[in-house]
């Protein structure tokens, strides 16, 4: 194992070794208990990976990781009448799960996997020993153990000094590491947003030679390390490497493409820059209920990520010199929209950043304030329940340096959620709809249920917009009024 590159470093690790000792004091009840059953067993037995770094990092939660030399059947056996409960989802991988007081502990035999040229599936094959088990591990901060029962701290490839300094590196070279599963290249960012390490030079240099390897690994397994990359403390160093190493043109290809767009104001020195300081300034605005600690957002964070991606297909220069992106937010919608399909997330995740997307610019035709209360409505309509999302990432979106500008554009979004508070509070707060339902819509119409009581609510929602709350038999005047000049009434 390397020196500590310096004092600060030789400092740093001190402080987590006594973290750790901290760490594994208050789960000794647990993990003295399952080591003692498998050495009694003859079988070897570890906590592994991120639990050991999170120990190291004093943040250790409830989920533990262990390897062990037991086959998974064996394993099984181990635990059985000492578990609480016990679960086989992951055995064809190797991982039994169990749960034993308040943790859930993975222990998975000693294993190897890697990935075919073009297959999507890894090929897992058993290990003979924890120091090749932990070779195979993505990055050396993840190839630490602390070995039962007896809590001998393991560290053959020096993750301990990388974790003090800082510094992401992988076992094994990272050609043989990216080649046996690709998807750690996007761990490699991932944990650079969520710990905000450094990647080593060489491991940056492997991610751009192998970049194209990220396309042989399921949509659903890249979304994953996505989400968890953006929802980090430090996302834009995350994004950064993605962009950097040439990943992105993989996964994430309308991010790259910003850089070569400059903004319409011209105070940015490309659109790329100004989406990461929106990504960042959305961030500052999560909060949580009633005061709590936020947790991260995704769906603002994402869509504060994507709010400009139709730029480069809009871009249009004009005869003065400027720059235009007309319908920039309707294009950019729809590359949302289709990059969230193809990277397999939920339709309800994709509605919404999409929505977000379509809806950030719409703020910008309040002026200073002539938007009649029939636009607010329809402004509080159409965000619906993301209306609190879109203050946000319209407040996100200002980023110019102008101090006056910036200070006008506030105090006019400050107007605008204003009236909107104020139409609430005189209209009620129950939720946007007409004063007539569907059912009595029918009664009064003598219809059946169908396209046209579907035609006469949105008739009415209309009004509702314009005219604000209807007493009921305003509403069906209005109503009857409608019919008598629709075809179908003289039909019925």
């Amino acid at each position: 194992m390397s020196e500590p590159r310096s004092a600060a470093a030789a400092a740093r690790l001190t402080e987590a070794q006594h973290r750790a000792v901290a760490e594994l004091l208050h789960l000794s009840p647990v993990i003295d208990a399952l080591g003692e059953r498998f050495a009694s067993a003859g079988e070897a037995i570890a906590l592994v990976g991120g639990s050991v770094r999170d120990a190291l990092l004093g943040r250790l939660g409830d989920d533990l990781d262990f390897a062990t030399s037991a086959t998974p059947e064996r394993v099984l056996e181990l635990v059985a009448g000492w578990a609480d409960a016990v679960w086989e989802v992951g055995i064809a991988f190797g991982t039994v799960g169990i749960s034993k007081d308040d943790y859930r502990l993975e222990i998975t035999t000693y294993r190897s996997e890697s990935y075919g040229r073009a297959s999507r599936k890894p090929v897992v094959t058993y290990g003979d020993s924890l120091e090749a088990d932990l070779v195979r591990r993505d990055f050396t901060v993840n190839a630490m153990a602390v070995a039962l029962p007896g809590r001998t701290f393991v560290d053959p490839y020096g993750g301990l000094v990388d974790l003090a300094s800082g510094v992401l590196r992988t076992p094994a070279t990272p050609e043989e590491s990216f080649s046996d599963d690709p998807l750690r290249m996007m761990r490699a960012a991932r944990l650079a947003s969520q710990l905000g390490f450094d990647v080593a030079p060489e491991v940056v240099a492997a991610m751009a030679a192998m970049a194209e390897r990220i396309d042989i690994v399921s949509a659903e397994r890249v979304q994953a390390e996505l989400v968890k990359l953006v929802c980090g403390l430090y996302p834009r160093e995350g994004l950064a490497l993605l962009v950097e190493s040439g990943l992105a043109a993989h996964v994430l290809p309308e991010l790259p493409l910003l850089k070569l767009e400059i903004d319409e104001h011209h105070r940015h020195k490309d659109v790329y820059e100004h989406t990461l300081i929106v990504l960042e300034q959305a961030i500052d605005l999560e909060d949580g209920p009633n005061g709590a600690v936020p947790g991260p957002d995704f769906v603002l964070r994402f869509a504060a990520l994507m709010h400009d991606v139709g730029k480069p297909r809009t871009r249009r220069f004009e005869s003065g010199g400027g720059v235009s992106f007309h319908h920039h937010e309707v294009v950019g919608a729809k590359l949302t929209r289709k990059r969230m399909q193809a990277l397999k997330f939920s339709k309800e995740l994709t509605d919404d950043v999409s929505q977000l997307v379509e809806l950030h610019l719409r703020f910008h035709g309040y002026g200073n304030g002539e938007w009649t209360d029939s636009a607010v409505r329809r402004y509080v309509r159409d965000a619906g329940p993301l209306l609190s999302r879109l203050h946000k990432l319209t407040r996100a979106d200002c980023t110019t340096r102008n101090q006056r500008r910036a200070a006008l554009l506030k105090a006019t979004y400050d107007s605008l959620e204003e009236r909107i508070e104020r139409l609430a509070e005189e209209e009620g707060r129950a939720a946007l709809r007409p004063s007539l339902d569907g059912t009595q819509i029918m009664a009064i119409l003598s219809v059946p249920p169908g396209r046209i009581v579907g035609r006469a609510y949105a008739f009415l929602m209309e009004l509702r917009l314009d005219r604000g709350p209807l007493e009921a038999d305003v509403a069906e005047a209005e109503l009857r009024a409608w019919w008598a000049e629709q075809p179908e009434s003289r039909e019925a």
